[in-house]
Parts: structure tokens; C-alpha cells; sequence
């Protein structure tokens, strides 16, 4: 019974960079002496175990083999004769095929080591295409990785382009999208995620309404890069690393891709146009309900955040309503957020200033500092308290545009 340290740990400490998780290889060993030795199971489709003390995975080596479609659709065998490079060798990449012994000799059956010296993201074996996820997986490494000048070897780019021609895309279950999009695009370069999508035909697939945005026109004098999916992918690196801000970010502008060509490139309306295309997205990829709120308000009411300074107090009041500004501070920010990175995500523009935000926190402030207390004091009660408040709550805003300076 041997055991290796296995995957990104040893990547990631070859690359000097931090290590967040180790995962493990047991070589040689059956699931009786792992429970023997103290392990507990924790893998349903295959033999995966928790260390007794330190709480960290270890799996038996194990072999796989194509047995249907999608991320699930294999058999997996688990045996002590199943060796290292064997195990190794069912892995999407060759960075992340290298295995670490003991005493830090490095294992590197399929020349992991020189593809990180390349910077490049090799496929292991044409057994990579079996597995559609790992399109997901490949292109998510590389928005991890590009800022280190990682990119995707040509050969693994037509591999994967097969693969979405092949329809296996298709067969990718909601839950497992989701969860790799949501990791994406915490990446430091997610943009890239969706450019590499693009590429090989998976966005066309699994995001259809952002696939459909570029070659859209803009009007120049407000969009110098013109195309909306070239604008999109700006505004996503000048998006604030939060799930909510950047998906919010990702799919702001969905309206434009279902704009009459007769009337490009004028997007009057595309506001409105774009909220049944960010519900469907919402719900086809099953996103959290927080997420989905803050990707709705920023489709909604982005262009009423950078008009602020021209909004009447009543219209300002209206705005804070509808997102709730009040009640979640913390979401309104993450609206103010996003819309900046909205202003900002533009050909020259990037570091434009974005004073309207800070008027519209400003606004929030005044209109949260209105007592309701003093109203109640002066007999308002029931409906008229209500309305009592909001009028109380416009006149403080309009006090703040009176006298606000950007």
C-alpha cells in the first residue's frame, strides 16, 4: 500500500502558488484495509476515503471506462493492481496527471512538468473526450492561469471542438454547468472562460443568449469597441470578484442579442427585452435565487444607475423600491458594482471615474435616515404612514440633489 499526493496540489506547488486543498492515491490497497485503518467512505460512485486525522480525500486507484453520456456516464474500477499511471492516466490534464511520493520525488508519467514550463493546458489522453465536463474544466483553468501566460495547447482545442460537434455537450446535467460556471467566474480572468467557451462551440450551446452577442453593433459614440460581446467580456475583468456582481455582469446586456436588425445599432428598450432571457438562463442553469435577484435589478435598471444624476427624486425613490435598497444595503452595492464595471467595461473607458454611484449611496443614506418614528409622533398610521414616509423620503433626496457635488 502506497500513497501519493496527487492533482492540482502538486501543480500548484510547482508553480510556487498556494495550496487550498491536497488530494491522495492509494496504490495497492482494498476498501476493507482502508475501513481497518481507521478511513471513512465517503464516495458513492467510487472508493473515496477521509484520512482518520487530518480529514483529507484519499482514493483508491482506480481505472474508468465510457459507459453512456455526460460527466456520469462511466464505469469505475478500483483495484490493488491498478497502478499509479494508470490512475494518472484517466485525468483531463497533463499538469494535473503528476503524483508526489513521500519524499518529494515528483511522478510525472506524461510530461506534466514540461507542459507547465510551456505554460500550456495539454490534454492527457484521447480518453479526455469522454468526459464533456472536462471542456468546462480546461476552459476554467484557463481564466485561472492566463494571467501566468498558460493557454490552451492547439491539439486540445480541437479535441474539444470535436467534442462539442459530437453533441456531448448537451448530455451535461444543470447542477454540474452551474457549478463550473460559478467557479469560472471567480477566476482572476473570467472573461477568458467564456472566450474559450466561444471558440470551441460550448457557449452556443450552454449559454446561447450571451453566444449571440457578439457581432452586435453598438453605437460608437457610447461603445467604442462596438461589438456587445467584445463589451461583455470588458465589463466581466473590470467586475468586482463577487459570484453575484459578475454573473449579474455576464448577462446585463442579454436584450441587445434579440434587437430587430432594422433598428441596429439603437438598443432602445433592450432593458426590459433582456428580463425573460435572464430568467430562462436562471432557470435553466438552476442559479441561486440571490444570484438570480442582482442579475434581474442590474438587467432592469443599469441605464437608471449611470443617468443618476438626471433622475427626479421621485424616480430616485422608485429605483431604491424596486431594489430594495433599503432593506439590503449589501445588494444594492453589489448593483452600484456592477454597473460601474458596466461604465468602465468599454474601449478607453476603463478607468473612466463613475461618480454616480456615489450619489446613489448617498441617496440611499438620506432616504434611510428618515424616521418613521417622528411621522408616527404626528398621528400618520396605516397606508398614510406609508405614504407619509415616502414623500418624507423624496424631499431628503431632493435636498441631496440640491446640493450634491460629484
Amino acid at each position: 500500500m502506497k500513497t501519493y499526493l496527487v492533482g492540482g496540489a502538486v501543480r500548484d506547488k510547482l508553480l510556487q502558488r498556494p495550496i487550498h486543498e491536497r488530494d491522495w492515491v492509494v496504490v495497492g490497497a482494498t476498501e476493507d484495509e482502508m475501513l481497518s485503518l481507521g478511513y471513512r467512505p465517503v464516495g458513492k460512485d467510487f472508493p473515496v476515503f477521509l484520512h482518520p486525522e487530518t480529514g483529507e480525500e484519499h482514493a483508491l486507484a482506480r481505472t474508468e471506462r465510457k459507459s453512456g453520456h455526460g460527466y456520469s456516464g462511466f464505469t469505475v474500477f478500483a483495484s490493488p493492481d491498478v497502478t499509479l499511471e494508470q490512475d494518472l492516466l484517466r485525468r483531463d490534464l497533463t499538469v494535473n496527471a503528476m503524483a508526489e511520493t513521500e519524499d518529494g520525488q515528483i511522478i510525472d508519467p506524461y510530461g506534466g512538468q514540461p507542459d507547465l514550463e510551456a505554460r500550456l493546458l495539454r490534454h492527457v489522453s484521447p480518453a479526455f473526450a469522454e468526459d464533456p465536463l472536462r471542456i468546462l474544466r480546461v476552459a476554467r483553468f484557463a481564466a485561472r492561469y492566463h494571467p501566468l501566460g498558460f493557454s490552451i495547447a492547439p491539439e486540445t482545442k480541437t479535441l474539444m471542438r470535436t467534442m462539442v460537434d459530437a453533441g456531448e455537450v448537451e448530455h451535461l446535467v444543470a447542477e454540474r454547468v452551474w457549478k463550473e460556471v460559478s467557479r469560472a467566474l471567480l477566476e482572476p480572468r473570467p472573461d477568458i472562460f467564456i472566450q474559450v467557451l466561444r471558440e470551441c462551440g460550448a457557449l452556443e450551446v450552454l449559454l446561447p443568449e450571451v453566444d449571440c452577442l457578439f457581432g452586435v453593433p453598438q453605437p460608437p459614440q457610447h461603445h467604442p469597441e462596438v461589438d456587445t460581446g467584445d463589451h461583455v467580456l470588458r465589463a466581466l475583468r473590470q467586475a468586482s470578484p463577487q459570484l453575484a456582481v459578475r454573473f449579474a455582469v455576464l448577462v446585463h446586456d442579454l436584450g441587445k442579442g434579440v434587437t430587430p436588425d432594422d433598428v441596429l445599432p439603437s438598443h432602445r428598450g433592450h432593458e426590459t427585452a433582456g428580463l425573460p432571457l435572464v430568467k430562462s438562463v436562471c432557470e435553466r442553469l438552476r442559479v441561486p435565487n440571490p444570484v438570480k435577484s442582482l442579475a434581474l435589478g442590474v438587467c432592469e435598471y443599469h441605464l437608471h444607475c449611470h443617468k443618476a444624476f438626471d433622475l427626479r427624486p421621485d424616480t430616485v425613490m422608485k429605483l431604491l423600491r424596486a431594489l430594495d435598497a433599503l432593506r439590503n444595503p449589501e445588494k444594492f452595492e453589489q448593483f452600484l458594482l456592477s454597473c460601474e464595471a458596466d461604465a468602465r467595461g468599454r474601449l478607453g473607458l476603463e478607468d473612466r471615474d463613475y461618480p454616480q454611484a456615489d450619489y446613489l449611496r448617498a441617496a440611499r443614506c438620506a432616504a434611510a435616515d428618515v424616521s418613521p418614528k417622528a411621522l408616527i409622533d404626528e398621528g400618520f398610521e396605516g397606508a398614510e404612514l406609508g405614504k407619509a414616509l415616502d414623500r418624507a423620503r423624496i424631499q431628503a433626496v431632493s435636498r441631496l440633489k440640491s446640493t450634491y457635488r460629484a
